[in-house]
């Protein structure tokens, strides 16, 4: 599906979004096409919603369903895009899933599952969209991580291994392809309320104050907070020299090692 751009004197600039049928990978989207690039979508799920606000907004959208975690899909994506515009400025690899299960509980099906999508999706999107970068001698890489990947949180074996391994992948693809001109950097989100934080709450594994309690800032984040450091790290001017880097975007989560009631009485003061 695509939406006629409008005319503009703004250089061409091209961005592709993973997971972005709801979430933050929606709202960043969104936010990109504003900022006037023009934005191909991609998600398993049907992206509806995506295309009617952007079509009202009058920005460009361009929507392929499939899985980032199927070869075969990654390369007629690039291919696609490739034939449509021509070139590639920023991968944002955002698609991924939770699973919340004690290690001793955790099958072999779900491990493979969740590294598929989070881990070894990201790569290969990564590894295809590098090419016309490194032809073009630019680009920039966005991997959406998360403080699970920074640190430990009980019962996320799977989900932790992966986002843990998209940081380590996010560090040896910005030393490997940074002298030649492609930026990889990632951001590590707190709690955000999103869909998956709802269906996880359903599970009755946490509370809402759990994570206001745990957050300095005392708060979930806001979707459009992590989009805005997405774009910040995507911007071959506001962010040219920023590579490897992995910035957490969690109100304080990653920072604090105070313990509850001396987080919660400071507070107070």
């Amino acid at each position: 599906m695509t939406i006629t751009p409008n005319h503009s004197s703004t250089p061409l600039r091209v961005a592709v979004v993973t997971g972005a049928a709801q979430g933050v990978g929606k709202i960043t989207a969104l936010r990109m096409a504003k900022a006037g690039y023009q934005v191909f979508a991609t998600d398993v799920q049907a992206m509806s919603s995506l295309q009617q606000e952007a079509s009202t907004s009058g920005w460009t959208v361009y929507t392929e369903q499939g899985d980032v975690a199927d070869e075969g899909f990654v390369a007629a994506l690039a291919e696609r895009v490739l034939q449509t515009v021509g070139r590639v400025d920023v991968v944002v690899n955002n698609a991924g899933i939770s699973l919340i299960e004690e290690a001793l509980t955790t099958t072999s099906a779900q491990w493979q599952r969740v590294m598929s999508i989070n881990a070894l999706g990201p790569f290969l999107m990564a590894q295809r969209f590098a090419k016309p970068m490194l032809v073009q001698g630019s680009g920039a890489i966005v991997n959406v991580a998360s403080v699970a990947g920074i640190s430990g949180i009980i019962h996320r074996v799977a989900y932790n291994a992966s986002k843990h391994a998209l940081v380590g992948m996010t560090r040896t693809l910005a030393a490997e392809w940074g002298g030649r001109g492609i930026r990889v950097n990632a951001v590590a989100p707190g709690w955000i309320k999103t869909e998956m934080d709802y269906k996880d709450q359903g599970s009755g594994a946490y509370r809402d104050a759990d994570i206001e309690q745990r957050v300095p800032m005392g708060r979930f984040a806001a979707g459009h907070e992590i989009a805005e450091a997405i774009l910040f790290l995507a911007d071959p001017e506001r962010a040219s020299f920023i590579n490897g880097v992995v910035l957490p975007v969690d109100g304080g989560w990653s920072g604090d090692g105070s313990w509850d009631a001396l987080r919660l009485k400071s507070r107070a003061v």
